[in-house]
This record gives structure tokens, C-alpha cells and sequence, in this order.
């Protein structure tokens, strides 16, 4: 398992992030620190493989505590913040952060980046010495949100039942997603499965007076 730990000050935002974590496969929470002081004391006593760093901490910034996370601890970060100046950001590519996620941001935004750290680690696991697929890996383009389509499904049909899936918040069924979005009903039903199996969406059961319920897909 890699072990997490979450920096925010806001608790009830740590608990969502900490969740984030959780939910995804290979990946615990190990402390949650609300302040600088106590994150510099939880990676020295935990010792976790990542640090999910808020900027805006109440007693210090964010970036003094990567810092003194470099100088001190064998760790790696990714910075979680509302902060979108080009100096932070800048200062925090400078400290060596693994990535740089603005606030708000989806579950799938985060499960990417946690998703591109484990392959980093499995990649040099092992490794005496790098070659340049494997710097590439890390030095190379950054994952996206939204990770490539199965082959026979584009882009732009799943923008369209993307979208209808937004134009429902109470959820709709393949057949109401091919109606609304002008696909076949079988090809609508895959995209909607995908995005389930990408964490993008969820489904549950319709059940009607006869016959076998119908599933419902609705985004997360």
C-alpha cells in the first residue's frame, strides 16, 4: 500500500480528499494534518510515501513546508490548492512537486495523478539505473482527467452523453441517452458503462411494475 498523507486546513475538505484516497485501489491514508507545524511532525513520525500539500495553511505557507520537506524528509508531493498565481505555481514546479491540482477538482483528476505516482514507483522499483523511457515517464507529458477511449468509442460522442448526463442530474437510462443524444441505444449504453467503470459515473436500478429493472446512470 502507498501511505498518504493528506495537508489541508479545511477538515471537512481533508475528509473529502481523504476519501479520494481511499477510494482508490492501492492507496491508504496513513494521518491528516490541518496546519505547517503538524505536517512536519506527522511525515516525521508516519513517514509517508506522498504528501497531498495545501498551500494555504494557517500557520505557515504551504511552500515553506515543501521546503523544508525537501531539505529534511524523503518524500514526494503533490499540491493541492486553490492558490492559481503564476509565482506559486512556479514556486511550487521549483520544489519539486510531482503535480499541481487547483481546487475544486473531481475524484478522477486526483485518482490520475495518484495513478501516475504508483506507476512511477513500480517503474524504478528495482532499477540501479534509468533509461530514458523510464525519465520520460516522469519528466514527460502529465496524465490527463480524462484518460483515452476504448477503441470504437470518440471523443466527441462521449462529450454528447456527457453532457446529456449533465442535462439529468437525476440520472436517465441508455435508451433516454441514445433518445437525447441522437446514438444508438447499444453504442449510448458503452459510453455510459465506461464512464461508470472510470469512476466518472454512477448506476443504479429502475424497477418498473414488469420485466427486469432498468439501469439508471447518472454522473458523480
Amino acid at each position: 500500500m502507498i501511505r498518504v498523507l493528506v495537508v489541508d486546513d479545511d477538515f471537512m475538505v481533508a475528509k473529502v480528499h481523504s476519501g479520494y484516497v481511499t477510494r482508490t485501489e492501492g492507496f491508504e491514508v496513513v494521518g491528516v494534518a490541518h496546519n505547517g507545524a503538524d505536517a512536519l511532525k506527522a511525515v516525521s513520525a508516519l513517514k509517508p510515501d506522498l504528501v497531498l500539500l495545501d498551500v494555504y495553511l494557517p500557520d505557515v505557507n504551504g511552500l515553506d513546508v515543501l521546503k523544508s520537506l525537501r531539505a529534511n524528509e524523503d518524500v514526494d508531493v503533490i499540491v493541492i490548492t486553490a492558490a492559481t498565481d503564476v509565482d506559486t505555481v512556479r514556486s511550487a514546479m521549483r520544489g519539486g512537486v510531482l503535480h499541481y491540482l487547483i481546487k475544486p477538482f473531481d475524484y478522477s483528476a486526483l485518482r490520475d495523478q495518484l495513478a501516475h505516482f504508483a506507476s512511477l514507483r513500480e517503474r524504478f522499483h528495482g532499477l540501479d539505473s534509468a533509461g530514458q523511457a523510464d525519465v520520460d515517464q516522469v519528466f514527460g507529458a502529465r496524465p490527463t482527467s480524462k484518460p483515452l477511449l476504448p477503441k470504437g468509442l470518440t471523443p466527441e460522442t462521449a462529450r454528447l452523453v456527457e453532457n446529456a448526463l449533465r442535462s439529468h442530474p437525476e440520472g436517465l437510462s441508455a435508451s433516454e441517452c441514445a433518445s437525447s443524444t441522437g446514438v444508438a441505444r447499444v453504442s449510448a449504453r458503452r459510453y455510459l458503462e465506461h464512464f461508470v467503470t472510470m469512476g466518472r459515473a454512477e448506476v443504479r436500478l429502475r424497477y418498473g411494475g414488469t420485466g427486469r429493472p432498468e439501469r439508471i446512470y447518472a454522473l458523480v
